[in-house]
């Protein structure tokens, strides 16, 4: 990253307060709503009760990426500020969906798009030597007990069709 960018980037995980995610990127849970819903009432795929929703400040530079992963809710991501962000989507039937977060609506970019729950996804800045900070909203509310890291061996297994795409957005080797 150029210097004014790594500075802007620098600046914007300390004013922000982020933190390292384990996916990639850095993050700051900014909502988390004190109403709960009952586990009775919930999908099956949830292990207990989950609050309403919960939103989080995301910030990822154009040397990292965000890995696959996959949630038990919806997730609504939102464009704040620096470059466009590629979001690619592994749909259970095999089919990927790139959606590109972005100011450049005339390009084809949007300001939001919702990953379906229970769908891999992961992320990547489109330009180099930059950042994009984006916002996540999550309903019902996130809860780590419904995040899983995509092992890469059986996400190729899965998906692949997908294989290069998955190597490149995953972190560990293969056996």
């Amino acid at each position: 990253m150029t210097p004014h960018t790594y500075s802007k980037a620098q600046y914007l995980i300390a004013a922000l307060g982020l933190q390292a995610h384990p996916e990639g990127g850095f993050f700051r849970e900014v909502y988390r709503s004190q109403e709960m819903i009952a586990h009775t009432a919930l999908p099956a795929r949830f292990s207990g009760e989950r609050c309403f929703g919960t939103s989080i400040y995301f910030l990822l530079r154009s040397d990292d990426f965000s890995a696959f992963h996959r949630i038990q809710s919806d997730e609504i991501w939102h464009f704040y500020d620096g470059s466009p962000l590629a979001l690619y989507m592994l749909h259970q039937d095999g089919t990927l969906q790139t959606v590109v977060l972005g100011r450049a609506i005339e390009d084809g970019q949007v300001f939001q798009a919702t990953v379906p729950a229970q769908c891999w996804f992961a992320a990547k800045v489109t330009q180099p030597d930059s950042f994009a900070l984006t916002g996540c909203t999550v309903a019902p509310g996130f809860d780590f007990a419904d995040f899983e890291l995509a092992s890469r061996q059986k996400l190729i297994e899965a998906y692949p069709q997908h294989r290069q795409l998955i190597e490149a957005l995953t972190r560990e080797r293969i056996a």
